[in-house]
């Protein structure tokens, strides 16, 4: 009797224990993310980053002696680098709010040097006062990027440059306004995507202008439907000072004048049984930093002080995509993107991405295969850029353009933990 007592009174315990573990809220840090490696074959030369891993779009023909066009060659490649690692963090309450935060990298590295390379992507934290109330701090993807229709396609690309791509350092501050409705505001600077500038790519232009990158957003969500748009305002200062020439005299001067654009996005998705339509619409100025084609030029340049006037590059982005399926899955991305020029007409130097193309189409089908924690997919990605002759008399818009094309077969396999 005496040891049937005693296993029921440790047995007691060891469910009171298991109940208790149960019940108490679990703090601390879960991994996941996934291994995954993508063989590429391009019909031509392109402009890509980390060895033509991240692709924009085909080079332009240059030819040789004999008429031979040097990037007409083909490019294999074969990466692992967008091998990715999340941590995900619970924490006790802070303030009323549910706090949580994540740290993510990848082996994508920080320059074309450091392929292989650990490099962090996201790391913030997170407080959540019952869902009304949201404050993100940390870096995170660029208030352009819209997470709820970004696109679905297998190249690590992610639909540039026909969708803003970066991640910013921020503070975002999201708000319930009425069921379905959430405004936000975010205040963001520079770090790996950064604009560019007379000395070349960095964040002090920005980090100069003292004004941090400002986005407004809306959104309406529900169980089927999510439409949003966000307007952003950029202020970059070129530069620190200037010099200016007063008869044989040369002198230095401070300088003040700064490139200013607002740029307006908008965003639609549709979600019925196992299928998706996703749209996005970005009319962005000066959108260097976030992979678009684009950035800005000097307008004007007082001799005596050398001061100058810039203006913003006006660029236009659309695309579409839509995938069908669950286990198997076909899906579809169609984008286009058109380079309008400066803002006003420009004197001097400038400072863009993609300034000899006029327009940029692709259209890239895809077909995907996932049972389990694996995956293998394949796409195939065709892009279209129409180079040609800058305009100097017309705001810089490409002229008598010639379209040169590009195909990527992409072969990838994934496994998720």
């Amino acid at each position: 009797m005496k040891k049937i007592l005693l296993l029921c009174f440790i047995a007691s315990i060891f469910f009171t224990a298991n109940l208790s573990a149960e019940e108490a809220p679990k703090f601390g840090i879960e991994f996941h993310g996934f291994a995954k490696t993508d063989v590429m074959l391009d019909t031509r030369q392109t402009v890509a980053a980390r060895e033509g891993h991240f692709l924009l779009w085909p080079a332009n023909e240059s030819f040789d002696a004999n008429g031979e066009d040097i990037n007409g060659d083909p490019n294999f490649n074969m990466l692992s680098i967008q091998t990715r690692l999340t941590g995900k963090i619970t924490g006790p309450d802070f303030l009323g709010a549910k706090s949580s935060g994540v740290i993510e990298g990848a082996f994508f590295g920080q320059t074309n040097g450091d392929v292989n390379g650990f490099r962090l992507r996201h790391a913030f934290v997170k407080l959540d006062w019952d869902g009304s109330t949201q404050l993100l701090v940390g870096q995170y993807w660029n208030p352009l990027f819209a997470t709820d229709a970004f696109a679905g396609v297998v190249s690590f690309n992610t639909g540039v440059p026909f969708q803003a791509f970066a991640r910013n350092p921020q503070i975002k501050l999201t708000q319930a306004v009425v069921p379905g409705f959430t405004f936000d505001v975010t205040l963001a600077s520079e770090r790996d995507f950064t604009s560019t500038g007379p000395d070349g790519g960095t964040s002090s232009y920005l980090r100069n202008a003292l004004v941090p990158m400002l986005n407004f957003g809306l959104k309406y969500k529900s169980n089927s439907f999510i439409i949003g748009g966000n307007v952003n305002y950029k202020s970059l200062k070129p530069r620190l000072s200037t010099e200016g020439t007063d008869g044989e005299v040369t002198s230095t001067y401070k300088a003040d004048e700064k490139v200013n654009g607002v740029s307006f996005s908008g965003y639609a998705r549709v979600n019925a049984d196992n299928f998706y339509i996703k749209l996005q619409g970005l009319m962005g100025e000066n959108q260097y930093d976030a992979l678009q084609m684009g950035g800005y030029g000097i307008t004007s340049v007082d001799a005596a002080t050398g001061k100058e006037e810039y203006a913003p590059w006006q660029v236009l982005s659309l695309f579409t995509d839509m995938q069908y399926g669950k286990t198997a899955a076909v899906g579809l991305f169609v984008g286009y993107s058109k380079n309008n020029g400066a803002k006003e007409d420009i004197v001097g130097t400038y400072w863009v991405r993609g300034a000899n193309i006029d327009n940029i189409f692709r259209v890239s089908p895809r077909f995907i295969f996932q049972e389990g924690k694996t995956r293998f997919a394949a796409e195939f990605e065709y892009t279209a850029a129409a180079y040609g002759s800058i305009d100097a008399t017309d705001k810089m818009k490409v002229i008598d353009t010639k379209t040169v094309s590009n195909l990527r077969i992409l072969i990838a396999a994934y496994i998720f933990f």
